[in-house]
C-alpha cells in the first residue's frame, strides 16, 4: 500500500494504553490516514530528570499493542539516535519522501503547550497538527490554533487514561487490565515492571 497521508504519534509509551490505540484509530478514520506511525521518544526534553521505563521495555509493550493492526507500524528512529528528541527532527526526516502528507497526533494537553515546543513554526510547515480532546485541556491552545489553518480536532470521545494513571494503579497493586491492551499487561506483570 503506498502511503500518501501518514499520522505521527510521538510519546515515551511508558506504558502504552488503550487511550492511545483509540486515539489513533481515531485519527486514521477522521482523517483519512494511510498509516499511523507510533515514535517511541528516547530522550524526551520534557521529561529530563525523570526516570523512564528502559527503552527496550517500552518498545516491546509498543510493538505489542499495535500488533494486529495493519495501518500502525512502530518506528525507532526516535531510539536509535544520540541525544535528545525534538518532534521538529523527527518530522524532517519523514518529510524527506515528496508526495507525503504529515499529520502530527497530539492530545489536547500537549497543544496548550506547543509553542513552547522546539521550533513549532518549522513543525506546522512539517505537520498539520491532529488534536486530540483530553479531558480538561485544550483551551489554552484552542484559540491560537484555530488562527494557523493547520490544526484538525479529530472529534474523538474523551477517555480520561494515561500511563502515569496506569503506573500509578500498579504500584498500588491495582489490576489494569482493560486500561492497558492484554499482552501488554502480561508483559508488565511477567518484567515486574512499574513496581515500588
Amino acid at each position: 500500500m503506498s502511503v500518501r497521508r501518514l499520522g505521527v504519534f510521538g510519546g515515551t509509551f511508558d506504558p502504552p494504553h488503550l487511550g492511545h490505540l483509540a486515539i489513533a484509530e481515531w485519527a486514521r478514520d477522521a482523517l483519512r490516514l494511510d498509516r499511523v506511525l507510533f515514535v517511541p521518544a528516547g530522550q524526551p526534553p520534557h521529561k529530563r530528570g525523570r526516570r523512564l521505563t528502559p527503552v527496550r521495555h517500552r518498545l516491546a509493550m509498543i510493538r505489542l499493542a499495535v500488533r494486529g493492526n495493519r495501518a500502525f507500524q512502530v518506528s525507532t528512529w526516535e531510539l536509535d539516535r544520540r541525544g535528545l528528541s525534538f518532534t521538529v527532527d523527527t518530522l524532517e526526516h519523514l518529510a524527506r519522501p515528496r508526495g507525503l502528507e504529515l499529520y502530527l497526533l497530539v492530545g489536547a494537553d500537549s497543544l496548550d503547550d506547543f509553542r513552547t515546543w522546539k521550533r513549532p513554526e518549522a513543525i506546522l510547515a512539517l505537520a498539520r497538527l491532529a488534536v486530540a480532546g483530553r479531558p480538561g485541556s485544550g483551551s489554552r491552545g484552542e484559540r491560537w490554533a484555530k488562527g494557523t489553518g493547520r490544526v484538525d480536532w479529530i472529534g474523538n470521545p474523551e477517555v480520561g487514561v494515561s500511563s502515569t494513571l496506569v503506573r500509578d494503579r500498579v504500584r498500588g497493586g491495582q489490576s489494569c487490565r482493560y486500561l492497558v491492551p492484554d499482552p501488554v499487561w502480561r508483559y508488565v506483570e511477567k518484567h515486574r515492571l512499574y513496581r515500588s
